[in-house]
């Protein structure tokens, strides 16, 4: 079978899959952040960071949530890990911007984060900021067995399917997943021109 054919099935059956559950417990969680005007922080890394500036814009645009990534100011990002390292850049980050339990963070990840293998270490430690600070965690994750699916209060896990296309697929299906919530009637503000 051509690779295309196959992705797009293999996309088509991962759509299936995927649990609705925590879509819908991340959404209420949202609508309770805007009615108490919290802030929502979009970490990611790679492919997932440029998810998280897109995920952004959509939830200021569309929802009335004010929202931030953290990667977004290159800056600031670059310093952080110049000076002290990968594993506190989200922590330093969500630090000064006084993440508080009023507040809720949304991580993208492949892989969810692994202390054992040092895999996004930076990602886990946000986490662990959070729940610490009472703050609420949301998620879409490749992988089942993650730090980010074991700590999070709503996690979205796309099926890994064929583990050649774990990446391209968990990148792909974050965008499908953040957009459900975007235009979900409960949360939509404002329409799309299109």
């Amino acid at each position: 079978m051509p690779h295309a054919q196959n992705f797009l099935q293999l996309a088509s059956q991962i759509a299936l899959e995927i649990d609705p559950k925590p879509v819908e417990q991340i959404i209420e969680g949202l609508v309770a952040l805007r009615q108490r005007q919290g802030r929502l922080f979009c970490l990611g890394a790679g492919g997932s960071a440029a998810n998280c500036s897109h995920a952004v814009n959509d939830f200021r645009k569309l929802c009335d949530i004010e929202a931030y990534s953290a990667t977004d100011n290159v800056s600031e990002l670059t310093a952080r890990v110049n000076d002290d390292g990968w594993d506190t850049v989200f922590t330093e980050y969500l630090r000064v911007s006084h993440l508080s339990d009023r507040d809720a963070i949304f991580v993208l990840s492949v892989g969810g984060g692994d202390i054992a293998r040092h895999i996004s270490v930076g990602l886990i430690r946000a986490i662990e900021l959070a729940k610490e600070r009472r703050a609420p965690v949301y998620s879409v994750v490749g992988r089942q067995d993650c730090f980010t699916k074991s700590a999070g209060d709503a996690v979205v896990v796309v099926p890994a399917l064929e583990t050649s296309l774990v990446t391209p697929m968990a990148e792909a299906f974050q965008s499908v997943i953040w957009h459900a919530i975007v235009s979900d009637p409960r949360l939509l503000v404002r329409a799309t021109t299109w």
